[in-house]
């Protein structure tokens, strides 16, 4: 075994260090499977103390290390390098203390997103961010990712609703940023902000402390079935101007419709339907019934085939089903999928997606769109065989291309998913060099060796030379900080 295994399996023990190459399979890649690379060891520490050791081992081994939650990141953030150990956060998963009185939790890093809001439930109270991935995915997860969901038009991203965080530094040092009283002191500067999202980059946090939201006296589920995506689009624009703010507005066209309707998730939705608007509203009991009128109004005003609305709560349930259950359903369509994050106005939402029906087109690759249309946030999957190149070279270009247009059409790239490596190439469509060397400023000044998962958010040379928006300027820009 070699020193360095060796060095950590006496921190750790054997059971908690893996580095044979056959186990560190499961390591190899995120839920972006383009991007695949099995690292150096996984180690899977259990306190901070511990993954302050095992940080200062890598550190004094000049040794990079990439902090992981349940990998279902969906932009290659937490795949490490083959030089590269992972620092599995899986068994940090305690819930530390509940105030029911200040509404806070105090949470490790392992916590599922869903358990939180299950362990709070009995108190009238819930935890809002809740990505789509929310019964696996991480809360330290999200924290590296700045993670929205389906509810996010309403309630807003994961950095809404993080109070603090207690960080390992990528030297092995200890950092508090903010803490259950605020984010931070009054004209202080926002660290806390600026670590969320910074995608493992920044250090890693152990313990959380999240914002617990009073759960409201009522809830009211509404699907809306349209002729054409059109149609659904306008409808969505109109609730929003009329001044209504949902909690969601989830729209899913007829190929994803169909595949749900194919699968473990269905839901009921009607397959002949071009697509569906699944609206959520809640709030007091007495406001929700006019307000659920005025959105049956804009149905019928944008010729809604059909409208159906939950009775209890295991029909609403069965209403989100397919909409969480949308990127399992398509499993069934191909091995691998790959699901892009481009963002565009609301009111871009109709060429946006006609402009990718056109790149798919193009490309030859089979598209489904499910994608969170109150906050222009698009979700175009692209379903291929990772196994055969060609398919794979056309599924990125087209992937490039979509995201192209989104900032074309005044968006961005990223409106969830994060940069990792999956987007590196595609960060130049909005910064220009001068932006770019502020953030790699700002990263140097916390990851000053580049040691904390390397190579991520930020373009390298070797990408930059890939991009013809990139100038040679980059490389003088960004340094010996590039990998």
């Amino acid at each position: 075994m070699p020193p360095l295994e060796q060095a950590l399996t006496r921190l750790l023990g054997a059971a908690r260090v893996v580095h044979s190459r056959d186990a560190l399979l499961a390591w190899e890649c995120d839920g972006f499977t383009v991007h695949r690379s099995r690292p150096r060891a996984v180690v899977l520490p259990e306190s901070t103390a511990e993954v302050q050791a095992v940080v200062r081992v890598l550190a004094d081994a000049r040794v990079p290390f990439v902090p992981r939650g349940a990998g279902t990141c969906l932009s290659g953030g937490p795949t490490a390098g083959r030089d590269a150990v992972v620092v599995d956060l899986a068994r940090m998963r305690s819930v530390l203390q509940i105030s029911t009185d200040d509404l806070y939790a105090v949470v490790q890093p392992g916590v599922v997103n869903l358990d939180l809001t299950r362990h709070v439930h009995a108190h009238g109270l819930h935890y809002a961010p809740d990505p789509s991935s929310q019964t696996v995915c991480t809360i330290g997860g999200n924290l590296a990712e700045n993670s929205g969901g389906p509810h996010c038009f309403k309630y807003g991203m994961t950095t809404d609703h993080v109070l603090g965080a207690l960080v390992v530094l990528p030297d092995g040092s200890l950092a508090r940023l903010g803490d259950h009283a605020g984010a931070r002191a009054p004209h202080g500067l926002d660290l806390l902000g600026l670590f969320c999202g910074s995608e493992g980059t920044f250090g890693i946090a152990t313990e959380i402390t999240v914002r617990l939201c009073p759960d409201q006296e009522e809830v009211r589920t509404l699907l809306a079935a349209f002729a054409d995506m059109s149609s659904a689009c306008r409808a969505v624009g109109d609730i929003v101007a009329a001044g209504l703010v949902p909690a969601a507005l989830e729209i899913l066209d007829q190929a994803t419709i169909r595949a749900v309707e194919a699968s473990v998730y269905r839901a009921g939705y009607p397959e002949d339907a071009a697509a569906v608007l699944l609206v959520e509203i809640d709030g007091p009991r007495e406001v929700l019934a006019e307000e659920a009128a005025e959105v049956r109004e804009f149905f019928a005003r944008h010729g809604a085939l059909s409208v159906e609305e939950a009775a209890d709560a295991a029909e609403r349930k069965r209403l989100w089903k397919g909409r969480k259950g949308a990127f399992g359903a398509m499993g069934r369509l191909n091995t691998d999928l790959y699901v892009l994050d481009g963002v565009v106005p609301r009111t871009r939402l109709e060429d946006a997606l006609a402009g990718i029906a056109a790149i798919g087109e193009r490309h030859g690759v089979l598209l489904t769109n499910v994608f969170h249309a109150g906050d222009g946030n698009l979700h175009p999957n692209i379903s291929f065989d990772g196994r055969d190149a060609d398919q794979t070279a056309r599924a990125v270009a087209a992937g490039r291309e979509i995201l192209q247009l989104c900032v074309d059409l005044g968006g961005s790239i990223s409106g969830e998913h994060g940069i990792g490596s999956e987007k590196l190439e595609h960060v130049p469509m909005m910064f220009s060099p001068a932006d770019l060397e502020v953030m790699a400023r700002v990263r140097s000044a916390w990851n000053p060796d580049d040691l904390c998962n390397p190579g991520k958010v930020l373009p390298t040379r070797s990408s930059c030379a890939e991009s013809a928006k990139w100038p040679q300027i980059a490389a003088r820009v960004l340094g010996e900080g590039g990998q």
